[in-house]
């Protein structure tokens, strides 16, 4: 049994795990009930995934499932940073390729390459039912960041200029030396592709972390903090540890 605590922030729901393996551990099982109940409804399911150092315990905790039936899942990615060749490691797509889709046979994979037009199509087909997200230093919600978040976006998918907090956060995560070798852009769903799923996962451990938490729970929903928006999601969980929620855990009610 994982020792945690639960709260509500609006309409977010708030687990508080004691580190990161059972925080991972803890949303491998959420999303693994999300998956079987969407596949009691339909033939497939659709998700999407982010790539990211925060993502590692969850992805290895979800491929430890038994009864996930891989082979009715349809996964894409939420952003990517386009304009580096397609074997760059640091590619969003070759993340998740060697973290979660080498591992199990999925119905079927979407990367996010340069026809960025058959991706939306691809996206368009049917709804997504859940998404698989974490929260920036900045706040930012996939490459959403402050200065180009859009609450009520239009486009499903749009190239943005990223900012100097996200693309930093990159070399703190170990995927670049320096900000220098960090893209300038990167192309992301937007906001509203993101939210209209089902079933929202935000997975969000560490230090690094802590203050964009402590702003998603309580500044004003605004596109200062993108993330500030999962408040007014009655389908979304964020799931913290002890580093993550330390400056919130006293706040909390």
């Amino acid at each position: 049994m994982l020792t945690h605590k639960e709260y509500k922030a609006e309409d977010l729901k708030v687990s508080v795990y004691k580190n990161r393996n059972e925080l991972g551990i803890a949303a491998a099982f959420y999303v693994a009930s999300k998956i079987n109940t969407v596949l009691k409804k339909k033939d497939e399911v659709r998700m999407i995934f982010a790539a990211a150092a925060s993502q590692r315990e969850f992805h290895q905790e979800l491929l430890k499932i038994d009864d996930i039936q891989w082979e009715r899942v349809v996964a894409f990615q939420m952003d990517e940073y386009h304009t580096l060749p397609q074997s760059a490691p640091q590619r969003f797509g070759n993340f998740l390729k060697e973290s979660l889709y080498d591992h199990k046979n999925f119905k079927a994979v979407h990367y996010l390459s340069s026809d960025l037009l058959e991706y939306e199509e691809l996206i368009k087909e049917a709804p997504i039912d859940i998404v698989c997200m974490g929260i920036g230093e900045n706040g930012h919600l996939a490459f959403n960041d402050p200065p180009v978040a859009d609450f009520n976006d239009s486009k499903i998918l749009k190239e943005v200029e990223l900012d100097n907090i996200c693309r930093q956060q990159q070399v703190n995560d170990g995927e670049f030396e320096n900000i220098q070798a960090v893209p300038e852009k990167a192309v992301t769903l937007t906001i509203p592709t993101l939210l209209n799923a089902e079933y929202l996962s935000v997975v969000v451990p560490g230090f690094s972390k802590a203050k964009a938490v402590e702003k998603t729970l309580f500044d004003p929903i605004e596109t200062n903090c993108p993330s500030t928006i999962l408040r007014k999601q009655i389908n979304s969980h964020l799931f913290l540890d002890a580093d993550s929620s330390r400056n919130v855990i006293n706040k909390l009610l």
